[in-house]
């Protein structure tokens, strides 16, 4: 999936190649965004085993679970959301996210941070306005295209391979199933209601990326513009 899509790039972009762009972390150290470091509350879980084989209990109740998550998905068509970001090496950033399916993503990153990233349903494209740099790489093939697709399935492309629940907390544990070993997502939501609250992202290196969610707000109506960004140095049409 994340590694199997067609592209114009030389590479396939892996879990975390978005956090390894160059001027990301320069930006990050350069700028010196560390303001604090990002506490994790540890909740005990009542349910917590990896995927059981079909036709057993377990399997059919995590079953019903992910049908749960996908429908909750499938009903967001818009979403807005403070973030707080952070990767393993303790870097801290913040900002404003915008989603619209299919394919629609805006991370503005606050300053003094220069980054903006935009999926316009093909493209990810990373702008740092201070080094004039813009990189692009195929959305489908980052981790992140999952919870923007039109529908989502969480069972064709992906699997997900763990499931914890309890306290008004549900976890995902999700793998690329061509790349299995190249790391994982885990996709946090808080219930009654279901919201999405938090996702990380690991790479076959160990390095865990970290985004948590505030002033969460669903299917309003986000201006077109958000999700469109022009490259200077790009041929006008």
């Amino acid at each position: 999936m994340w590694a199997s899509a067609r592209s114009w790039c030389e590479t396939p972009m892996r879990i975390t190649d978005l956090a390894k762009t160059p001027g990301m972390n320069k930006t990050l150290d350069r700028r010196q965004l560390l303001t604090s470091t990002l506490t994790m509350a540890t909740m005990p879980m009542v349910l917590r085993s990896p995927l059981a084989a079909e036709g057993t209990e377990t399997s059919t109740t995590h079953a019903a679970v992910v049908a749960r998550v996908e429908a909750y998905l499938n009903g967001v068509k818009s979403f807005s959301a403070r973030f707080l970001q952070v990767d393993s090496a303790g870097n801290v950033v913040q900002g404003q996210l915008y989603m619209r399916r299919p394919g629609r993503l805006r991370f503005e990153y606050d300053a003094p941070s220069p980054l903006l990233l935009v999926a316009d349903g093909v493209w990810l494209v990373l702008h740092d306005r201070e080094l004039e740099q813009i990189n692009r790489f195929p959305l489908y093939e980052n981790p992140l295209s999952v919870l923007v697709d039109d529908p989502v399935n969480l069972r064709e492309r992906v699997e997900v391979v763990e499931v914890e629940e309890g306290l008004g907390v549900l976890r995902l544990k999700i793998i690329d199933r061509e790349l299995p070993d190249e790391g994982w997502m885990g996709v946090t939501f808080t219930e009654p209601p279901l919201l999405l609250r938090q996702w990380k992202i690991k790479d076959a290196q160990g390095g865990i990326t970290a985004l948590s969610l505030t002033d969460i707000r669903v299917n309003q109506k986000l201006d077109p513009k958000l999700f469109v960004l022009t490259d200077p140095g790009w041929p006008k049409e």
